[in-house]
């Protein structure tokens, strides 16, 4: 499903442990890996310039990922100096990624405002899905068990869909990605759709017409190799999508923003913003169209 990734690290989001693991990143479908890893500028003189010593003890952390390469993998380093966004968009149009990874912790709206968030930064200037991970969760993997999350990344996706925009978009763009790799990872797609009382559906049987929404979207993505399942549930939306989560053996939680919603932004209320924010499961942020 994903055949070209690109692994930004900034060595605190623990995503540079995956340079021990690309065998097994390579039986979950990855032939082409790059780890990207950027160096902020020294600062402490007139002129700002980059840090060499840092740069090399950077690519030396990263270099195992070159030690253990399966037939058929190309696995590639690269560290830049700088600003860390404006390089990572710059390595996004260099190897044209089918997705790329990115550490984000768990974090309320003003600490993200005070801080910033290089993740959502980057989210509304690439068009490619980003894979989050929160370094919390990979910070304690053991290997073993970090092995096996790196082969089973993409097999079991959770949608949450509503009928809005968005939602027609997330599930054009997961048919798009069946479609150019048939015998990819994913095994199961669960469409959910929770009730929450809006005006999109009858107000006499909304979970009946929630399900039949439902049904016709599973008709367009069957017959491609994945299963699709459904699910309608009642209930706050970010309430119930992450316990259906929890129920369900999912890999990750898939989502797309509006087409004119900036992540950052605090002041509109938004589902996805919502998502990356709380949830502890990864989540793969699509692009709207």
């Amino acid at each position: 499903m994903f055949k070209r990734v690109l692994i930004c690290t900034d060595f605190t989001d623990s995503l540079q442990r995956l340079a021990n693991f690309v065998p097994d990143l390579a039986k979950g479908g990855m032939e082409h890996i790059v780890f990207f890893h950027n160096v902020p500028l020294m600062t402490s003189r007139e002129i700002p310039c980059a840090d060499e010593e840092k740069m090399s003890q950077a690519r030396k952390v990263l270099a195992i990922a070159e030690s253990n390469v399966p037939a058929g993998t190309t696995v590639e380093i690269e560290i830049t100096s700088g600003r860390a966004s404006e390089n990572i968009v710059r390595a996004v149009k260099k190897y044209k990624p089918d997705i790329m990874f990115s550490g984000m912790p768990t974090r309320s709206a003003l600490n993200e405002k005070l801080f910033g968030s290089t993740t959502l930064e980057i989210a509304d200037k690439v068009d490619v899905p980003i894979l989050i991970m929160r370094p919390q969760l990979v910070s304690t993997y053991r290997e073993t068990e970090l092995s096996q999350r790196c082969q089973h990344l993409f097999e079991y996706l959770l949608l949450p869909y509503d009928g809005s925009d968005s939602a027609k978009m997330l599930a054009s763009s997961i048919k798009a990605k069946i479609q150019s790799d048939p015998e990819g990872a994913l095994e199961t797609c669960l469409l959910c759709w929770v009730v929450d009382g809006g005006g999109r559906l009858s107000r006499n049987n909304p979970e009946k017409a929630a399900q039949a929404n439902l049904n016709e979207v599973k008709a367009e993505l069957s017959g491609m190799g994945t299963e699709i399942e459904t699910e309608v549930r009642m209930g706050s939306p970010l309430e119930e999508i992450m316990k259906s989560g929890e129920m369900h053996d999912i890999s990750a939680i898939a989502v797309c923003s509006g087409k004119s919603g900036n992540l950052l932004k605090l002041t509109v209320p938004s589902f996805t913003t919502s998502m990356l924010r709380a949830c502890w499961h990864p989540i793969i942020h699509f692009p709207h169209g």
